[in-house]
């Protein structure tokens, strides 16, 4: 049994393919057409899925939507009734998309998948499971859990903005469900918004913020208690309700009321790119602990009311990777699974095992770690393809026979200072690279995340930068003893690798506490002495484990710095000429695909005139 998933139109369009209940492959669509967040129908995802599956349309099931688009339709139209007279402007720009396209969706789905090749439209079962349920199911039967109590939570679906269920055997059971416009994820949405960085992208350099507020401050707070006396009222349950003064999403083109937030927290809205201040980071670490306690009350009541030993979590609040680490320390559950394409991406692959599962009612075969294959489920290249790459670039690569020798002149050459471009085999389904599609440097120098951010990200000089470690080693440098293959969650560095940081370090600029050296690994070592963990174990990606192993034999340190192959504003790369290029408009010293290893001052010059800053949107 063949079964399609797809997300589209709104953002992080994805397709997955799953048979006889096994993810055989998945992918994101920004990946090939080079948009970042590409909402449009997944043509070239779709292409390739079926391909791996050696499958054609006509040989599928069914094809599975990941939303049900006429409930979200109804959502739309009761709440500009609500909300009436506003929302002229918005209803105008809304309405018409809606009645043109989305309204006749599977018809849009199919002329789409007509794109892709031929087929009988007669013959295609189209379904459609509601969005929360497509999250659930996302992290449910992936997890190596028989039982679970499903927390999924993001800005809204069709009308749900969180759920609370129980996945046992093949079946998942809704319990309980947030409804729009009150929303954590939106909630946290307004607030990037309000602290200038881009809605639904970016969330993360909002959590990335955080940690440089003053956690003692005064100012955090009272900015706490105005979001919890003005904003918002949180129950006990984790259940929320927003004040919708303050906020224009619900029918308005912006996430909030700029004057009447000005008002309440005594500071304008940052303008993109402007100079981050205090006030800026206090209110990042603000939400950040409000987000953390609605976080964990909600994961409390799940326990409550299903009574289950795990937890498993996906909806793109689920990628708040410093809450999930909270949430893990609180003990309520044995276990958490989270999802690694937790936000919609994830929602294809959760669309095809809902129709799996619950409507074709195949039983479900548990995997004792998790059924994602480390989420390295795209595509992967030949020695062929980038044997061609070599041709179109007239570039100078050196062939390695043996990998093993590979992996010890990269590993020397991080340990001496160099930046990696590193892709080996399938790409990483999800926003995160593992180790496929990665950036790499060494964790031990304190100039590396200033030269990742500044010459090869292009990036904010505060972001930053994830820590991959041999799974076996995590507790010599974590404050942390399980697992984390999908760099889901945030724990502290070891107490004996901190290092002693002035009396006056909370109260130092942003500037001045970024390079205070906070540990014996300051590249991965964030503001608060925390890092966001990459477990990277042997059976699921060898040959990064080896790469890591090799630096370890030289260093006496199993860490490197992973961060994405990519500049800011630009998906991650996928193929070998993505990658090609991305190396070659930045400043990275060493590229690897495959076997073959390229340095940078052996390429001919560039002569490519495009700018990737003119090609890619900041983010």
């Amino acid at each position: 049994m063949t079964i399609l998933g797809i997300s589209a139109f709104y953002h992080d369009s994805a397709a997955a393919i799953v048979q006889d209940g096994k993810v055989i492959a998945a992918a994101q669509e920004e990946r090939f057409t080079r948009k970042k967040h590409d909402p449009a129908f997944p043509t070239n995802a779709v292409s390739y899925c079926l391909e791996h599956a050696g499958k054609t349309i006509d040989q599928l099931d069914a094809v599975v939507f990941y939303d049900k688009p006429l409930l979200k339709f109804e959502r739309l139209l009761e709440t500009y009734y609500g909300f009436s007279p506003k929302g002229v402007a918005s209803f105008i720009t809304a309405i018409p998309v809606w009645l043109k396209e989305k309204m006749f969706l599977k018809k849009l789905i199919k002329d789409e998948l007509k794109e892709v090749q031929s087929f009988d439209k007669k013959k295609l079962k189209l379904l459609f499971p509601e969005h929360h349920l497509s999250h659930a199911a996302s992290a449910f039967y992936p997890s190596p859990y028989e039982k679970a109590a499903i927390l999924t939570l993001d800005g809204v679906g069709e009308w749900a903005t969180a759920s609370i269920s129980v996945g046992e055997g093949k079946n998942i059971k809704m319990l309980k469900e947030l409804q729009f416009p009150h929303s954590v994820g939106l909630l946290y949405s307004a607030f990037t918004y309000f602290l200038g960085f881009k809605v639904n992208s970016g969330e993360y350099k909002l959590m990335g913020l955080a940690p440089y507020g003053n956690p003692d401050s005064e100012r955090v707070r009272k900015f706490k208690e105005i979001i919890k006396t003005k904003l918002i009222k949180i129950n006990d349950d984790g259940s929320i309700w927003l004040d919708q003064k303050y906020f224009n999403y619900a029918v308005g083109l912006r996430m909030v009321y700029d004057d009447k937030w000005e008002a309440l927290f005594g500071f304008p809205r940052r303008t993109s790119e402007s100079e981050f201040e205090q006030q800026h980071s206090d209110l990042g670490l603000a939400i950040q602990e409000v987000t953390e306690e609605i976080i964990i009350k909600l994961a409390k009541h799940a326990k409550e009311i299903t009574g289950a030993d795990y937890l498993c979590m996906a909806g793109g609040v689920a990628l708040n990777c410093v809450a999930n680490g909270k949430l893990q320390n609180e003990n309520i559950f044995k276990e958490i699974f989270i999802q690694p394409a937790a936000g919609d991406a994830g929602g294809a692959l959760g669309a095809a095992l809902t129709a799996y599962h619950l409507y074709f009612e195949q039983e479900r075969e548990i995997v004792p770690t998790d059924a994602m294959q480390g989420s390295y489920l795209g595509p992967e290249y030949s020695d062929l393809d980038v044997e061609n790459i070599n041709r179109k670039y007239s570039a100078v690569a050196t062939h390695y026979s043996d990998f093993n020798e590979l992996t010890k002149d990269v590993a020397t050459y991080i340990s001496e200072g160099n930046a990696i471009g590193w892709m080996q085999g399938r790409m990483e389904f999800g926003p995160r690279a593992l180790g496929r599609r990665s950036i790499l440097g060494d964790a031990r120098n304190p100039e590396m995340q200033k030269k990742l951010n500044l010459k090869i990200k292009y990036r904010e000089s505060f972001r930053p930068f994830a820590p991959s470690v041999l799974a076996e080693d995590v507790n010599e440098f974590f404050d942390y003893e399980g697992i984390s293959p999908y760099m889901l969650l945030v724990h502290k560095i070891h107490p004996k690798i901190k290092h002693e940081v002035p009396a006056n370090y909370n109260e130092l600029p942003i500037r001045d506490k970024l390079y205070v050296e906070r540990s014996s690994l300051p590249a991965i070592t964030h503001i608060d002495f925390s890092g966001r963990i990459q477990t990277v174990h042997k059976d699921t990606n060898a040959e990064y484990w080896e790469l890591i192993n090799e630096f370890k034999k030289i260093t006496g340190v199993g860490v490197v710095v992973n961060t994405s192959f990519n500049v800011r504003g630009e998906p991650i790369v996928c193929s070998p000429d993505d990658a090609y290029r991305c190396f070659m408009r930045t400043e990275m010293d060493y590229l690897v695909i495959g076997n073959h290893v390229y340095k940078k001052e052996n390429q001919p010059s560039w002569q490519d005139a495009d700018d990737w800053k003119e090609e890619f949107l900041l983010d």
